[in-house]
């Protein structure tokens, strides 16, 4: 698993399979609160910087960790393939990774698998597609201004 450094960050490229035994040895190692979880979709960036062993995937969840004791700060960065978006659920370790963990599903279409609640969180149940990924369609609809009376 590469290590790398960011803004005095520690950052760990997770593989999937390893997020819920990297999360609890690292809450192990006092990293005790759960800041974020968050999906990115890299559908118009594959090509950036990872270490050389980590494959680009399109979609990246971050877990965003922090040791109160020590100060710092852990970044965990995970690959998640177009054809199979779904993460380790962390919400056994960090119960307070469960709304965030709602939210990604919800917007992103990256699901973690046993969450306790994967129900949608912001969109309708009957939504279709998932509003934060680069290549949903948001249905422009145009406008027509039109100079206010008495305008120039």
């Amino acid at each position: 698993m590469p290590i790398t450094r960011d803004l005095g960050q520690l950052v760990l490229h997770v593989p999937r399979d390893d997020v819920r035994r990297v999360v609890t040895a690292l809450r192990a190692d006092g990293y005790w609160q759960c800041v974020d979880v968050c999906g990115v979709d890299y559908l118009d960036h594959g090509a950036r910087a990872l270490p050389p062993t980590v494959t680009p995937e399109r979609f990246e969840v971050v877990i965003s960790l922090l040791n109160h004791t020590e100060r710092t700060r852990a970044r965990l960065r995970v690959q998640v393939p177009e054809s199979d978006p779904r993460s380790p659920s962390i919400v056994a370790i960090h119960p307070g990774a469960e709304g965030p963990e709602r939210e990604t599903a919800d917007l992103m279409g990256i699901s973690f698998d046993d969450h306790p609640d994967p129900t949608r969180i912001l969109m309708p149940d009957d939504w279709v597609g998932h509003p934060l990924r680069k290549d949903y369609d948001v249905g422009r609809i145009p406008v027509q201004f039109k100079a206010a009376p008495g305008a120039r």
